[in-house]
């Protein structure tokens, strides 16, 4: 049996006839990993707010970061802090998950950001605040943002990949 090669979603595939189809796998899909996350993300979000009585909208908390002073900023400069030093242990218990993405300009990804914390601004929150906690809670305002963010993202994709012809 011919070993079949690892494509990402959506990629062309060619048959015995040379007819590309389109083709529906997932390339490194690992279940148990995106459960482990999704319960520490909600399970980090439960405490948060039993013990603190905050939302964990990260875009929240890193705006209120930058703009206050005294007790209020000790405990979000923290929750930052651990952000990050969550995501540099994972890199250094598992350094093959990291690997850096080519053909990526600087200033594009900084007009990434831009665009992404203008939409936070705009959105009242980020998918943090709203597709964790807001839905969590059963907030109407955060489920239309949620859906609001997953069309737009899907229709970013669809422009960037199809009309702007730039690959994955």
């Amino acid at each position: 049996m011919k070993p079949q090669p690892i494509l990402r979603a959506g990629a062309p595939e060619r048959d015995n006839r040379h007819n590309s189809r389109r083709v529906s796998r997932v390339a490194n899909f690992t279940p148990a990993s995106a459960l482990i996350g999704g319960a520490l993300i909600g399970i980090s979000a439960t405490l948060l707010l039993w013990l603190n009585g905050r939302i964990a909208g990260v875009s929240g908390i890193m705006h209120g970061a930058l703009q206050r002073r005294g007790d209020d900023a000790v405990w979000r400069w923290l929750f930052l802090a651990g952000l990050i030093a969550g995501a540099g242990a994972w890199l250094w218990l598992a350094p093959p998950a990291f690997a850096p993405r080519a053909g990526y300009s600087l200033p594009l990804v900084l007009l990434a950001g831009a665009l992404v914390g203008f939409g936070t601004a705009q959105g009242g929150g980020c998918t943090s605040g709203h597709g964790v906690c807001g839905i969590s809670r059963l907030s109407a305002r955060s489920i239309v943002a949620t859906l609001a963010f997953l069309v737009t993202g899907m229709a970013s994709v669809f422009v960037v990949r199809h009309l702007f012809g730039v690959a994955s």
